[in-house]
């Protein structure tokens, strides 16, 4: 079995230090570095199974980093660490391209279990059926394009992840925590506001070339993507 690569990228030499002891003890192969060009240096060269970023680097921000990345083609995980509680933070994190986000002090050992959780993620999407069409979208989860009515959308990797969820629970109402266990598949301490948000982005989307609402608003309950008879 491959060993996952995990890159580093942190300015603090003794968190670096801390984790990467954790995740080689851990048995994952480990690069590190502190600053957000070096991170996109070796991310480019070494091609790492995720990225542990912080979001305060002495050159660039986190969120920069992940942008040139997604701009290179290079469709790395990325888990950002700040040491910043603030939700706009979070909501940013996840817009640009973040697939988690935690907040600083953390222990190694939920570091590791959040590092697992984006890789088998990450695993069980390689291994989908390519096609997902579902009423008026169809998604090539293989090109990670998404098509409303015949007409191709640009979602974030996160906007992706949610559409995906309530496409497949296509009918059915998902609680906000059954969202937030699906697709961030942690909860951050029951920010349930950040699924609103990216409700909201996606219906900015979608409904411009839809026919009907697709995804449907059930009050104190969740949200359903509704098919219709004649789709």
């Amino acid at each position: 079995m491959k060993t996952p690569r995990v890159l580093i990228v942190d300015d603090e030499k003794n968190i670096r230090d801390l984790l990467e002891a954790g995740l080689k003890f851990a048995g994952f192969s480990v690069y590190s570095v502190g600053t957000g060009a070096e991170a996109v240096s070796v991310a480019e060269k070494s091609k790492p199974d995720i990225l542990v970023l912080d979001v305060m680097l002495p050159d660039q921000s986190g969120f920069s980093v992940t942008t040139k990345l997604r701009s290179m083609q290079i469709d790395v995980p990325v888990l950002f660490l700040s040491a910043r509680d603030d939700r706009s933070d979070k909501v940013t994190g996840l817009t640009v391209g973040g697939d988690d986000y935690m907040t600083k002090p953390f222990s190694i050992d939920e570091v590791i279990a959040r590092i697992n959780a984006i890789l088998r993620r990450t695993k069980k999407r390689e291994t989908e059926d390519s096609i997902l069409e579902v009423g008026e979208i169809r998604i090539n989860q293989d090109a990670h394009e998404v098509f409303v009515n015949g007409k191709e959308i640009e979602l974030s990797p996160t906007e992706y992840k949610l559409l995906r969820f309530l496409m497949t629970n296509a009918n059915r109402v998902m609680s906000k925590d059954q969202i937030l266990d699906h697709v961030w598949e942690y909860d951050f301490n029951g920010e349930q506001g950040i699924v609103e948000s990216y409700v909201s982005y996606l219906r900015k989307k979608i409904d411009p070339l839809s026919k009907n609402q697709l995804i449907q608003t059930k009050r104190g309950v969740g949200y359903m993507f509704r098919t219709y008879k004649n789709d």
